[in-house]
């Protein structure tokens, strides 16, 4: 008997040694609060907004300005990453003629950093072999001296 109840305050004793070490984040890496939160979702709704609008104009210069210079993108064509200056020079050949936006949660990480998910439906010109796409993003944004930008792209398609 002995043995036995020994045995379980072992058990007990490093089954909750995680949770008795764990310690209260502070300072900038609280997460916002529910009135901080919707105005960080509406924030970043209109920078997203801006971004696909940027795609659809062929726009480098509002493209760039949402873009951080630390900016790593991958889409879903399979052809590996793209850094700030390859997303701005490819724009030209993009074949964006509508998209929709929805869906979106946007979750932050610290009162610098937030992840924004969505669904996007692109439109593509009638007479192109793919005529729509719809694609799930995850987007990692950051604020730099007060303005919002988009540091991490990723897009995966959904069949």
């Amino acid at each position: 008997m002995r043995t036995y109840f020994l045995a379980c305050a072992c058990a007990a004793l490093f089954l909750g040694a995680p949770i008795f070490g764990q310690q209260r984040q502070t300072g900038s890496l609280t997460p916002a609060k529910p009135a901080d939160q919707t105005e960080l979702t509406n924030l970043l709704d209109a920078r997203i907004k801006a971004e696909w609008e940027a795609i659809k104009q062929k726009n480098q210069k509002a493209l760039g300005d949402l873009l951080s210079e630390e900016y790593v993108g991958v889409e879903a064509d399979s052809e590996g990453e793209r850094f700030k200056w390859k997303a701005k020079s490819e724009l030209q050949e993009s074949a964006v003629t509508d998209y929709t936006l929805s869906f979106l949660k946007v979750v932050p990480l610290c009162s610098d950093a937030a992840f924004a998910r969505y669904e996007v439906f692109i439109k593509f010109p009638p007479k192109s072999i793919v005529k729509f796409e719809k694609l799930l993003v995850g987007e990692v944004w950051v604020k730099r001296d007060d303005k919002w930008q988009l540091l991490r792209h990723q897009e995966t398609k959904v069949k």
